[in-house]
């Protein structure tokens, strides 16, 4: 069988309408993800990208927005604890996880009440 599939290039993450403000402060300055600069044909579409490693991030404007509770990306951090005290000092919940397959993780939500899972190897 062919493997088609090679890796993953960006992931799209769903916000409401007028979100963009929002998303550069927890995906930018929170999480320190650097902006990108959106195809200028898919600039009137609203959202903004953001560099993740060598993939990206994609925060797409949606009409009908309902957040995802179940569905979320796996982001990998190198200092989880830091991250952890930096998301609860904004005010961020955080739910501790069970470590899996040597992985600590914990659960938190973006500002638009999206699922996010942060991974550290142990």
């Amino acid at each position: 069988m062919n493997n088609f599939l090679t890796g993953i290039d960006h992931i799209q993450i769903a916000a409401p309408p007028s979100s963009e403000d929002a998303a550069r402060n927890f995906y930018g300055e929170l999480l320190g993800m650097r902006e990108i600069p959106k195809p200028e044909n898919l600039k009137a579409r609203g959202g903004c990208w953001f560099q993740c490693g060598s993939q990206e991030v994609h925060i797409g404007i949606q009409q009908d927005f309902i957040p995802a509770k179940k569905a979320h990306p796996g982001f990998t951090v190198n200092a989880l604890e830091q991250l952890k005290l930096r998301l609860e000092e904004a005010q961020y919940m955080i739910s501790e996880e069970p470590p899996i397959e040597g992985r600590s993780r914990f659960l938190t939500h973006d500002p638009f009440g999206n699922r996010i899972e942060f991974l550290a190897f142990e």
